[in-house]
């Protein structure tokens, strides 16, 4: 529930729509609904501005369903991370008008109003195989209302194509930059922009790459000071926090 459907719920009670005990039933669910296998934080919105998200991995494909459509009824966008399409088949069933997204292993369903984006952030990767981490985090910011750029294979190996689009990344408020290999974009890329740089290391690399950890060591001892990193594959986690500092931004 977030705060504009409160407001329209106290409001029915003050026109006499809805009755006292009707909207005491609602309200239970504040601050979270148990299911037995999932305790839903449906006050979350309310709290930090953004919903709880589902991350499908190590659900079965009907556990992932029900915290979905139970996210539906109250009226929340929606989001299910790390989802296979088995668990998109499950959650389609009872949600019709969710949204797959195949390359981001992403399930979606967007019940907001689209009062405008909030903010603007750009999504860069370092190569083709880095797509899956990078579509995770843009497909997260657009749910949320952001405006995304994506600027995707720029990697250090042919600088000149990050160089080529350069002026991208100056009217955005926030960086997200996933690479793997040992990791070098954000540095470079955090040489280039005045905004917060948001490092996401991917498990993408030859053996003593070890599934990210070169890259995320690497990222970690950038010498540029506006990266901050994420955990290994953490498009999501990247995109949450960006999201944030866009809308402070286009706040001010």
């Amino acid at each position: 529930m977030n705060k504009a459907t409160l407001l329209d719920l106290l409001a029915a009670v003050e026109r006499g729509d809805l009755s006292p005990d009707e909207a005491s039933e609602r309200l239970a669910l504040l601050p979270f609904e148990d299911l037995g296998h999932a305790r839903i934080d449906h006050h979350r919105t309310l709290r930090i501005g953004l919903p709880e998200v589902i991350y499908a991995a190590g659900k079965t494909p009907a556990q992932t369903a029900e915290i979905f459509a139970r996210m539906a009824a109250a009226g929340s966008d929606v989001l299910a991370t790390r989802a296979n399409q088995l668990t998109a088949d499950a959650v389609l069933g009872v949600v019709p008008d969710a949204v797959h997204h195949p390359s981001a292993r992403a399930i979606t369903l967007r019940q907001s109003a689209n009062t405008g984006n909030r903010g603007h952030v750009a999504v860069v990767c370092a190569g083709t195989s880095d797509l899956p981490i990078a579509e995770e985090a843009a497909i997260t910011a657009e749910l949320f209302g952001t405006q995304v750029t994506r600027l995707y294979d720029v990697g250090v190996a042919g600088i000149h194509r990050l160089l080529a689009v350069r002026e991208q990344l100056a009217s955005v408020s926030a960086v997200i930059v996933c690479a793997g290999m040992e990791g070098a974009l954000p540095s470079v890329v955090g040489g280039l922009v005045g905004v917060p740089v948001i490092a996401v290391p991917t498990s993408v690399g030859y053996g003593a790459s070890f599934g990210g950890a070169a890259a995320l060591l690497g990222m970690l001892n950038s010498c540029s000071p506006n990266v901050t990193v994420v955990n290994i594959d953490n498009g999501f986690g990247a995109a949450y926090t960006a999201t944030l500092i866009a809308r402070a931004s286009h706040r001010d």
